[in-house]
């Protein structure tokens, strides 16, 4: 079998048996219908349901992290009531427990991809959800993976479930392929949360015979069935030096000559803090506080935020916490808010500081916790608003910074409009994040989550490059700080060309860190400043990072 080609979301090589993921629970009939007790059908559906929830729960508390944050949003799915009751209201029908779940969960799902952005991603999670429960209600084994094999395998899906990943590890698993996905779905968050190689939107990837050897190149995307002893020796030795160098490369990041780039983790709550000093963090770029607010039915208290934010400053004594204030509405909405009203297109609707500015009482709880915990912790608080698209915006949310008694406020770029007006906003803000991730998505118009448009996600993509030293240059013309928090900032090679563009830190997923502090002490900062000219001058992701390689000469030891 020839070679297949992906998109290349978490560097590494990985080589081993395939295994291919296959397994779907059936569908059941169209005409499935219980024998006339719609009472005891009812309870086997709310069983199913509860013992999914839970099962999710489980896994979730022995995962950790950010799985267990995706797991724990997954068992609400299956309690969802409005959910329950569409169940119900099936079987009361007529239909089969396991007919009405698919029947609910279906039309369910169709409102989600409508919507698109956060909600339409989270599809794949509700399908997931659906199928577990009727794998119970029909005594089906669950879908799932090996925990356990002869040698880590390479595993091959058509797409991953969380569920599925979570409790796996490198001793497991050499690397993931899927065939859907992209740069931000959960396939890709995940393995690089677990250092492992991943690629996605590789088609012909489940054609893969299982047991076949596969060997799988996170960077370039490259998989290939069958290789050669040549080609899996050369991989190896690749491997190898790759990780004697990251090991080697230790404390601040800096580039060769000594110019420092401090490296920041990306983070969603507390339990994700030891990850991050595991990996060397140099403190917070990018605190996620909406664990704090979502999927609930009341605000959290201002006590209850404060003891979550001085435990984070507390890991990091005299470092530097950069906490986003809620970014919420819309598509990610608030239970003990009322409606917004109906938004057709919910990614572009009243979400962020849009939000915020609608319900200032939430800020403004916020942002007094924030101002208590700082007071009680030796941590370097500063805080930042999502979404934030005009100059107008940036001051009001600054001055509101200031009222609170919090010193340091800056503002994410991550509309194009911010980007294009920087140094505007660079007057109002104390320091610049850019969110690469959404930047990219509003800049071409293409939903992150949609595997056909990932191309355009490619933080790779000239216009975005372009955007992105813009928005540098807004901020070192009015001698501000700017730091990239967008999953850009992991790329290794990409990390360098951002610091020869000016950016000031580098913020990204914990198992991230040490590859992109090993490519930045490999190379001067005069190489890295030619690398970014080098891309910008590109006109395909493709031929800008051809270009910027030409003049990062460490890279070949870091298998990058």
């Amino acid at each position: 079998m020839t070679a297949l080609t992906g998109v290349g979301v978490s560097p590494g090589v990985g080589f081993g048996p395939g295994y291919v993921l296959a397994y779907e629970t059936p569908v059941p009939a169209p005409g499935a219908r219980h024998g006339g007790d719609a009472g005891a059908e009812r309870d086997r559906a709310t069983r199913a349901l509860e013992q999914v929830a839970a099962d999710l729960e489980e896994r979730g508390v022995r995962a950790g992290g950010e799985a267990q944050d995706i797991l724990g949003a997954q068992a609400l799915m299956a309690r969802d009531p409005g959910l329950a009751v569409g169940v119900t209201g099936l079987i009361d029908a007529g239909k089969s427990a396991a007919r009405a779940v698919y029947e609910a969960f279906g039309g369910y799902r169709e409102m989600l991809v409508d919507a698109g952005g956060y909600l339409g991603e989270r599809a794949a999670d509700l399908d997931d959800v659906r199928d577990r429960a009727i794998a119970v209600i029909e005594g089906l084994p669950l879908p799932g993976l090996p925990s356990r094999a002869a040698q880590p395998y390479v595993l091959i899906a058509r797409d991953l479930a969380p569920a599925d990943t979570a409790l796996l590890s490198r001793d497991v698993v050499a690397a993931f392929v899927t065939e859907q996905g992209g740069p931000t779905s959960h396939t890709a968050i995940l393995a690089r949360a677990m250092g492992v190689p991943a690629v996605v939107a590789c088609p012909g990837a489940t054609s893969i015979a299982p047991g076949t050897p596969v060997l799988v190149d996170g960077v370039s995307g490259l998989v290939r069935p069958a290789p050669s002893e040549e080609e899996v020796a050369t991989a190896r030795n690749a491997a190898s030096a790759r990780d004697a160098a990251l090991a080697a490369a230790t404390g601040p990041g800096m580039t060769a000559d000594g110019h420092a780039v401090p490296l920041l983790a990306n983070i969603g709550g507390p339990r994700d803090v030891d990850g991050a000093l595991e990996h060397g963090a140099e403190g917070v770029g990018l605190y996620r506080t909406e664990f704090l607010f979502l999927d609930r039915t009341t605000a959290p208290s201002g006590e209850e935020q404060e003891a979550a934010y001085l435990e984070v400053l507390d890991a990091f004594p005299g470092g530097r916490v950069v906490v986003r204030t809620l970014d919420a509405g819309a598509d990610k909405p608030l239970a003990f808010l009322p409606p917004q009203g109906e938004e057709p297109n919910p990614a572009l609707g009243q979400r962020g500081l849009r939000l915020l500015r609608a319900h200032p009482e939430i800020l403004n709880t916020q942002l007094a916790a924030l101002a208590g915990a700082a007071a009680r912790s030796s941590a370097k608080l500063q805080v930042m608003a999502p979404m934030v698209a005009t100059a107008e915006e940036a001051a009001w949310y600054v001055a509101t910074c200031k009222e609170a008694g919090l010193p340091s406020a800056g503002v994410m770029i991550e509309i194009p409009a911010a980007a294009l007006r920087a140094a505007d906003l660079a007057e109002e803000a104390d320091f610049f994040s850019l969110g690469t991730n959404d930047l990219a998505q509003y800049t071409f118009a293409a939903d992150r989550q949609v595997g056909a448009l990932t191309a355009l996600q490619d933080a790779w993509q000239p216009a975005l490059l372009d955007l992105v030293a813009l928005a540098v240059a807004g901020a070192v013309e009015h001698g501000k700080p700017c730091g990239v928090c967008g999953e850009a900032a992991g790329d290794p090679v990409l990390a360098c060309v951002l610091a020869g563009l000016g950016v000031t830190s580098l913020s990204m997923a914990p198992a991230a860190l040490p590859a992109v502090r090993a490519a930045l002490s490999r190379h001067t900062r005069e190489q890295c400043r030619l690398a970014a000219r080098a891309a910008l001058a590109g006109t395909s992701p493709q031929g800008a990072r051809a270009a910027a390689r030409s003049h990062l000469p460490g890279l070949a030891g870091l298998a990058l």
